[in-house]
């Protein structure tokens, strides 16, 4: 008979690490008498993250007696106390490679289902004051689990835990840990995981997002699009920067421009796909460095030829050198298409927002929505200042008259006497958020966004108001994405500079922060791509930091990376993990 053995909680509390201040819920203590176990969690528990941690499906956190003797071995401690790995339940019995997702539990007055096995995150590292807790977990198969409650009720160390019932596919822990996790995410295996009613809606996700990528064995591209899925794109047709032509250069509004990029050889370049973007290294004066840039795909998906469109900004050393010095038959250093922010496929509506130059990488998806003569309903939303500052217009209307069930709603925030009402422009104001909310876009739609940041974040707001659904809604950013730092106090916004106090000399090889615009001299001193990174307050994307999670996985424009630690399973071809990787060479990094 498996015993609870203790009862432990903590309240989050601010803990500093690394220079910042965490928010963390993970030191827990173990508690005397019985104790009131809730839908949410016990009384008298709370997690400091909640985007990551707790809710229904994560009320109760459970590890072994066994795996704290397997650790005391690994590790070599003798100071493991109760509630050390974040756990409110200390547990005699219940292994990992025993319970099975759906199993259902009595503890004293209380029933509980298992759900999904622990998150991997950096916390239980800072618990346990061992950074590659959650990659140690993960690879020798003993993360723990949590519990949905069922009935609530008190519970107390040493109350028997009574099995009442036992899930259905009888798919352990530790396996469906792995099928995650680990490489090779065969298929049979995600299949049967998705026959499970009580799988956490989150682990349903990954397990659809590795089927629907058809991973068996990973194989080819590699990569867990399971821990991926809509964050990182499929791998570059060619790696690197290959020289392009200039085969053409037009004006598409007041201060925007397009420049169509071809082989030398004449032969059609590999295809990107609809909302990809382009990242370009020029040299504006030969006697400073090259200057790295991305610019969205404009044109048809599938042409012979690229197309990108830049905007002049006043003071933009590459768009300046664009405007002012390309000329056609020059020759541009062009990375492959890449980009997460693509048109997925299906039969509901879509709806394509942006304002301004933001146009560009939704017109490549009305492109290729007309291009199939899509019955997909397509809404066209764009706002622009007048006539004179949209550009595309043309192209667009054309586009749109194409597809039957298409509605086109254009915003000038200042038209101009000559600027048509019902013809260019359907409204005069700026295309707000309220503005949106009026149009009644349907709550079936996959939307398309693109524009400033506050344009985005007021368009995503408005469409959630309106029932769509987060999954449905896409987001695409010029400069940097926002960081994903979970637990990390945020203080005012710092743009991206070069290191205050480099750990050394800083000889070492140049990593190219593209979206940043920044060249940093590499020093072993960093220890990961990660941490430099942050040295430069470049935003970044991370959890676990140790190679588990995928949730820094960012694509590799150039060069190459090696790894120390080898992450658990490998990313995509063309992208790296950079909280476990250092440059041995020169290298450019999508952040």
């Amino acid at each position: 008979m498996a015993t609870l053995v203790s009862v432990n909680v903590g309240l989050p509390k601010d803990v500093e690490w690394r220079g910042r201040i965490t928010h963390t819920g993970v030191w827990k203590r173990p508690v005397t008498g019985r104790r009131r176990v809730r839908r949410l969690n016990l009384d008298g528990d709370g997690q400091g993250d909640l985007a990551g941690h707790g809710g229904e499906q994560r009320a109760v956190l459970v590890y072994q007696l066994d795996s704290y003797r397997h650790w005391q071995e690994q590790l070599k401690r003798d100071d493991l106390s109760y509630g050390q790995f974040g756990e409110n339940f200390t547990v005699d019995g219940l292994p990992d490679d025993e319970v099975c997702i759906g199993d259902r539990y009595r503890i004293g007055s209380a029933e509980f289902e298992v759900t999904q096995p622990r998150v991997t995150c950096y916390r239980v590292g800072l618990r346990m004051e061992e950074p590659r807790m959650a990659a140690l977990l993960v690879s020798h198969a003993r993360p723990g689990f949590y519990f949905r409650v069922l009935t609530e009720g008190e519970v107390a160390a040493g109350d028997e835990i009574v099995k009442i019932a036992s899930g259905p596919e009888a798919m352990t822990v530790a396996e469906i840990d792995a099928v995650l996790y680990l490489p090779g995410h065969e298929r049979t295996q995600v299949e049967r995981a998705l026959r499970i009613p009580a799988l956490s809606p989150g682990w349903q996700g990954s397990m659809r997002a590795l089927l629907s990528a058809g991973e068996d064995v990973t194989e080819g591209a590699g990569g867990n699009a399971g821990l991926t899925a809509g964050s990182v794109g499929p791998p570059p047709a060619w790696p690197g920067f290959r020289s392009l032509r200039v085969a053409a250069i037009a004006p598409e509004s007041d201060g925007i421009f397009s420049v169509t990029l071809a082989a030398p050889d004449g032969r059609p370049v590999p295809a990107g796909l609809p909302g990809q973007f382009l990242t370009v290294r020029m040299r504006p004066r030969p006697d400073v460095p090259p200057v790295i840039r991305s610019y969205s795909l404009s044109g048809r998906p599938g042409a012979e030829a690229y197309r990108i469109s830049v905007k002049q900004e006043p003071h933009g050393v590459a768009s300046t050198y664009v405007h002012e010095h390309l000329r056609v038959d020059d020759v541009l250093e062009v990375a492959a298409p890449r980009g997460a922010f693509t048109l997925a496929e299906g039969g509901t509506p879509v709806l394509l927002v942006s304002a301004g130059v933001g146009a560009t990488p939704v017109l490549a998806m009305l492109h290729a929505l007309a291009d199939a003569d899509t019955s997909r309903p397509v809404w066209w939303v764009h706002g622009a200042r007048d006539g004179l500052h949209h550009p595309f217009a043309a192209e667009a209307r054309d586009l749109l008259a194409e597809l039957p069930g298409s509605r086109a709603f254009i915003a000038y925030s200042r038209p101009r006497a000559q600027d048509r009402p019902g013809a260019d422009y359907t409204v005069a104001g700026r295309l707000t958020a309220d503005v949106l909310r009026g149009l009644a876009p349907p709550a079936d739609a996959e939307a398309y966004i693109c524009g400033p940041d506050t344009f985005m974040a007021d368009m995503t707001e408005a469409l959630r108001a309106c029932g769509l659904a987060a999954g449905s809604i896409r987001t695409e950013a010029f400069g940097a994405q926002s960081a994903i730092t979970p637990g990390i106090a945020q203080g005012p916004a710092k743009a991206p500079h070069q290191p205050a106090r480099p750990p050394g000399p800083a000889t070492g090889p140049t990593v190219s922060f593209a979206r940043s615009g920044l060249d940093v001299p590499w020093d072993p001193g960093y220890g990961t791509l990660l941490e430099l990174a942050e040295a430069c307050d470049v935003p970044t994307r991370w959890s676990c930091r140790t190679g588990v999670c995928h949730t820094c996985e960012t694509a590799l424009l150039s060069g190459r990376v090696v790894y120390e630690p080898d992450p658990v399973d490998a990313p995509g071809d063309g992208n790296v993990l950079i909280c476990c990787s250092q440059p041995p060479d020169d290298l450019v990094l999508d952040l």
